[in-house]
């Protein structure tokens, strides 16, 4: 019997789209337990120049209530990914392939998968979207 193979993976989550909802889905069929990091109102901030539409609490909410999710926690710090896979227990760190090679130095604590988008959805193009309506 094989050892059980914990995933992790992150995102901001925001406005919750179907794009979100595949990734999460494939990453979890990835292994047997799926840890999600929800970036902080703060650090999307820092990262995407724009706070939230939805508050951290209303995301975290939104995901944790997930099937395929087992556990939701806080990411504060993009530089503190390998605090957070070793925390956790992880044997696979997965992110979409809008950030492959980023990670690629965890690779002696997990393995990684970078996994494709999917095709035109974007929680940015959805909220430009609604802008313009």
């Amino acid at each position: 019997m094989t050892a059980p193979r914990r995933v992790i993976t992150f995102g901001t989550f925001d406005v919750f789209h179907a794009g979100h909802l595949r990734l999460l889905e494939r990453a979890a069929a990835l292994g047997d337990h799926l840890t999600v990091g929800i970036s902080s109102d703060e650090l999307n901030a820092r990262k995407k120049g724009r706070r939230p539409v939805y508050p951290l609490a209303d995301r975290m909410g939104i995901v944790a209530a997930l099937r395929c999710v087992d556990e939701v926690f806080v990411e504060h710090s993009l530089d503190a990914k390998r605090d957070y896979v070793l925390d956790r227990r992880a044997d696979l760190l997965v992110m979409g392939d809008d950030w492959t090679g980023r990670f690629d130095a965890l690779g002696d604590v997990c393995q990684l998968a970078y996994l494709p988008r999917t095709p035109s959805v974007s929680t940015t193009a959805i909220i430009e979207q609604i802008r313009a309506s």
